[in-house]
Parts: C-alpha cells; structure tokens; sequence
C-alpha cells in the first residue's frame, strides 16, 4: 500500500497516525506530538489492529520523552513510566500493546546510564525497530501462508487485518497478498464485521486499493455462501493467542469458525509471535474489552436503535482451538496438537 495510508508513521518529532475511524470516505491524517494523543488515538479506534496498537504505543512512549528537559533524570524516568502505564491501560486484549511497552520498558533501562540524550535517541530507534520487525513478520507470514491456498480460491475474512492493522502487509491480508504475488488467483469475501465495520470501510478499501478482488457480504450472509460452496478457506487475524491454541479476535470471528467447521471449510489464523501470550493456558484467561453500547446503537452519527437500549458490546469473542485448522505465523505454519506446536516454534522467537 501507498506510504500515505501507512496505520502509523514516526515523522520530525511527531506520530502520523491514519485515521481510520474516517475511512473509506475521508484520508485523514493525525499528526501527534504528545503520548496523550496516542492514548486517546488508541481508545478511540483512530488506530487499530493489535500489531498496529503496538508500533503506536512504542512511538507514545518515545513521544513522553522527546521533549523533556535533558538534567532532571529523576523525571524524565517518572514520565516514561507514568506514559507506559497509561498506554497499557487503553485496550486489555491485544497482546501486541504489552509486548511492545516491555521492549520499550526493557530499551529505557538497557540506556537509561547514558546521557538523556541518547535515551531519547534509543527509545526511538527501538520504535523503529519494533515496527520494522512487525513489517517483516508480516511479510513472512504472508509467504508461509500463501503456501496453504489453491491456486484458485475464494477467501472469507472476518473485521481487518491487513495493512491497516499493522505496520504494513498485514496478516490475514498478508496471505491474501502473498498469494495474488505469486499469480494464484484470489478473490476474497469481506464480513462487513459489526458493529463498526472495519471489514466494510477498512478490508474493501485496502484490497481494491491493491487491486485484489473483493466483495462485501453481511455478517450474516457467511453461513449462505459457505452452504453454496462459495467459500474454500477462512482466514483471520488475532488479537491474543493463549498456548493451547485459543484465539481471541474480533467479536463474531467464533460464529465464523462454527460456520467453517460445520462445512469442513479451513479456518486458518495469521498471527505474529507477538500475538501469543506465554502466561495464558487458555482462552478462558483471555480478558475481553467491552465497548460502549453507542457502537451498537448507532453507525457513524446515525441512531439505528432506540438511545436507552441496553446493549452488550464485547470487542471480542474467542475460538477455541479444535475449530482451527492451522496458525500461520513468521515461523511457520502451526497444526494441531496446538500446545507442542506452539512450545516448539516459541523456542526460535
């Protein structure tokens, strides 16, 4: 994708971040000078996807430190944590966020004996860093996974997670595009993913960008095709993936893998190592965030439901692992048994 519809970019002492609550109809640019900004971006879904969250989190810290007084060492460490701790405290799901702040956390204190100077300059080059290896993560994931799909196939996705969702190529989107470079013929059928339509404003927009054919179907539509026998695969991203194989992402993800099983359709989960999470056994440990019912009772500014509806609004759900056929990640391709699989390919991250 073009530089411009880059999720986050580090750009003269500031976070460009593309704002995608205003995609497809508006290219709107954010540009942030304080990690504050970056809180708020993240809470309100300006950006979103969790490697996406965690290259943004990793530019916040280092925005929490750019233009502080070099002397008072002593609180310059006090504004780096206080940052660090706020940014945690925006999205309880995506693994990604915390994997990131403990780099960042991790380069602080490697760095923290030089001149503040140089902290300065270290925190922004393990951004850096941290993004550009989300970059290649995904590059790799898309190559192993391209592997998987026919050389004609049609792709069901659930909610976003392509460029926009990481530092660029994506993961589910990731195996879509690695495949249409390799000439397979791919033509991918977007859930628009309620309740705020990441797979209708932000998938379509990206594939079409690429040129990468793609149609738009109702969340509710994905049983009727896979009935028809549209649909081959399923692929999705992930938000956390606990070491059984559990994967927490987008909410409706979990009908999706009920549909495919029952069709005996490949459901597959494109996911950097970043996404897994070491101290979980299972999905059940998983927190959930929950959102505001006007997600729910509205879409953009428009009431589609009366305003005092009680609503529930989880931002997730979680597939249990016997309903996934595989996990692609930038080391390989993982299939069941889940938890000697992933052990194994853990020892090389």
């Amino acid at each position: 994708m073009d530089d411009q519809l880059t999720a986050v970019q580090w750009y003269d002492g500031k976070v460009r971040i593309l704002d995608q609550t205003q995609l497809p109809e508006d290219l709107v640019l954010l540009e942030i000078s304080d990690y504050h900004g970056i809180v708020k971006a993240i809470k309100e879904l300006s950006v979103r996807g969790a490697p996406a969250i965690g290259v943004a989190a990793a530019y916040g810290v280092v925005l929490a430190t750019w233009y502080l007084d070099e002397v008072d060492r002593a609180g310059f460490l006090e504004a780096t944590n206080r940052a660090i701790l706020e940014l945690k405290n925006t999205r309880p799901t995506a693994k990604n966020l915390f994997w990131s702040l403990e780099r960042m956390r991790t380069a602080l204190t490697k760095n923290l004996s030089k001149p503040l100077k140089d902290v300065k300059l270290a925190l922004l080059k393990e951004a850096k860093r941290i993004q550009q290896d989300d970059l290649e993560r995904c590059q790799n994931i898309g190559r192993y996974g391209a592997e998987l799909l026919p050389n004609r196939v049609n792709v069901l996705t659930h909610c976003n997670a392509g460029a926009l969702a990481t530092a660029g190529y994506g993961t589910a989107l990731g195996m879509v595009r690695a495949a249409a470079e390799m000439g397979k013929k791919v033509h991918v059928y977007a859930d628009e993913t309620r309740p705020l339509l990441q797979g209708a404003r932000l998938t379509t927009f990206e594939l079409m960008e690429d040129g990468i054919d793609v149609t738009l179907l109702c969340d509710n539509m994905a049983g009727y095709l896979m009935q028809r026998g549209v649909i081959d695969v399923v692929i999705v991203g992930a938000d956390r993936i606990t070491m059984n194989g559990d994967v927490a992402n987008k909410i409706g993800t979990y009908s999706v893998a009920v549909l495919a099983n029952a069709h005996k359709i490949p459901f597959y989960v494109a996911a950097p190592f970043s996404t897994f999470d070491p101290d979980l056994k299972t999905g059940q440990d998983i927190p959930i965030e929950k959102r505001d019912g006007d997600e729910v009772r509205k879409i953009g500014s428009q009431w589609i439901a009366p305003e005092k509806v009680s609503v529930i609004n989880p931002a997730f759900d979680v597939t249990p692992n016997h309903l996934i056929s595989a996990i692609v990640t930038e080391h390989g391709v993982i299939t069941p048994p889940y938890v000697e699989g992933i052990k194994a390919k853990f020892s090389v991250d």
